[in-house]
């Protein structure tokens, strides 16, 4: 969480043991399920998305349910490990369980 808030985001904490509940009334499909569900702008942000493609969603407003990074790739804001990235795609997704790549990251290998 601390990448959105040093990316101008405010963020409100809800824990709850109902995780699934929450996800599933925010239309986040199985497969892209992560460990954390926010919602933002009437959109559920599903996992370690970075804070550039929750502004790009905010500001194209697509008719989707929201975005997600499914797992947690190494890498991806709030699971750093140096200078260790892993590939991975952030999906848009509907309430028809429809998804589809919404932004791609690529990294360089380290030698």
């Amino acid at each position: 969480m601390s990448h959105l808030v040093s990316e101008g985001f405010e963020i409100q904490e809800i824990a709850t043991s109902k995780m699934n509940l929450v996800k599933q009334q925010q239309g986040v499909p199985n497969r892209l399920a992560s460990c954390h569900t926010a919602t933002i702008g009437g959109y559920a942000i599903e996992g370690h998305v970075p804070a550039k493609d929750i502004k790009r969603l905010l500001a194209q407003q697509p008719q989707v349910a929201g975005i997600a990074v499914a797992g947690m790739p190494i890498g991806t804001p709030g699971m750093e490990d140096g200078e260790r990235r892993e590939p991975f795609t952030v999906f848009w997704f509907d309430r028809q369980g429809n998804a589809g790549a919404f932004n791609r990251y690529v990294f360089e290998k380290l030698n």
